[in-house]
């Protein structure tokens, strides 16, 4: 099982500070998201700063970019990285992509198959000068009198695809090369609701087996010695999840309906956002996030052996300050060699 990282930095400079020490640690893909930060100039910034670990986009949004610009930006990417890009997309949720971006959402699922078909095709195609003409409902693409005047990395970046509803979760299987998981994943959650979508997705693209595609679990990790502290790291960030209706079959399944309600009372209480975490139990953290000392941390990651190809470890940052962060992820690194084995 593959140990990645998820880095965090109140500056792009601590940013890939800390990408570096992840690497330094045995950490085999360094993954960056999108919406406090463009996730493909962090990406940029990462690849220039390392040297071995594989670069990921943990998620770039798929539609707020038009199809040719992902596609550059990665081939940009996997060069500035030497071939070390990994193209990780994402839908965002519909009022993200309307109202933040004024960009249509249309049928998500219909929707990033004809991106992720149209940037694979432009990929092949961009140096030859083949015209391209795809059909499609959402992202139909025509390009005729194009081609790129220099050579690109690969042809064929890794395209993963972040999922949590089941059909969406069904294409990562079909198409992607990955699959990335929702911030919160529990190894009862993917081993019962996640991986037979993902293996029935599978099982419609021809010739594809389960080895073919990397499945990543998220894992949330708060590490102290102190274990009350280890759990208030983590507990924003289960209380913003446990506020959002969305989510209410998940923390039904794990058998947190009654505590997830609470949450939700609260929040229409007007309890802010800043202080949910003083209304999740210790049951739903112990649950759904990787939250102890050290031994109980990596006891608890271990737990996704034989489920999850990799594991995308993160500090937690909900409703904490720089300095609670930081201090947390500098936890979180000082494990990382006992996880990924380069402990000396």
């Amino acid at each position: 099982m593959r140990i990645t990282f998820a880095p965090w930095g109140e500056t792009l400079a601590e940013l890939t500070d800390a990408a570096r020490r992840a690497e330094a640690a045995g950490a085999e893909v360094i993954w960056v998201p999108e919406l406090h930060r463009s996730a493909t100039v962090a990406a940029a910034a990462l690849a220039a700063a390392t040297e071995r670990a594989r670069i990921g986009t943990g998620i770039a949004l798929a539609f707020t970019r038009s199809p040719m610009t992902t596609a550059l930006e990665a081939l940009d990417l996997d060069e500035l990285s030497g071939g070390r890009f990994v193209l990780g997309l994402g839908t965002g949720v519909q009022r993200l992509n309307e109202d933040w971006h004024n960009v249509p959402f249309g049928k998500p699922v219909r929707h990033m198959r004809e991106t992720v078909r149209n940037v694979r095709r432009f990929w092949e195609s961009c140096t030859t000068g083949e015209p391209i003409d795809l059909p499609g409902e959402e992202e139909p693409m025509r390009i005729r009198g194009y081609q790129r005047p220099f050579g690109v990395q690969r042809t064929r970046i890794p395209v993963y695809l972040a999922a949590m509803g089941p059909a969406m979760t069904r294409l990562a299987g079909t198409i992607g090369d990955g699959w990335i998981s929702h911030e919160l994943c529990s190894p009862r959650y993917l081993a019962e609701r996640v991986l037979p979508e993902l293996e029935t997705g599978i099982g419609r693209a021809e010739g594809k087996k389960r080895e073919d595609l990397d499945v990543v679990v998220s894992a949330c990790c708060s590490v102290a010695g102190d274990r009350a502290t280890a759990l208030r790291r983590v507990s924003g960030l289960v209380g913003f999840y446990a506020s959002v209706r969305t989510y209410t079959d998940f923390f039904a399944f794990h058998g947190l309906a009654e505590q997830q309600q609470a949450v939700i009372d609260a929040f229409r209480n007007g309890t802010g956002a800043e202080h949910l975490a003083e209304t999740v139990s210790t049951d739903m953290i112990d649950a759904l996030t990787m939250a102890g000392g050290r031994d109980e941390v990596a006891e608890r990651v271990a737990g996704y052996a034989g489920l999850a190809d990799s594991v995308k470890l993160s500090p937690p940052t909900h409703g904490l300050t720089a300095a609670e962060t930081r201090a947390a992820q500098d936890e979180l690194l000082a494990l990382l060699p006992d996880l990924t084995g380069s402990a000396s």
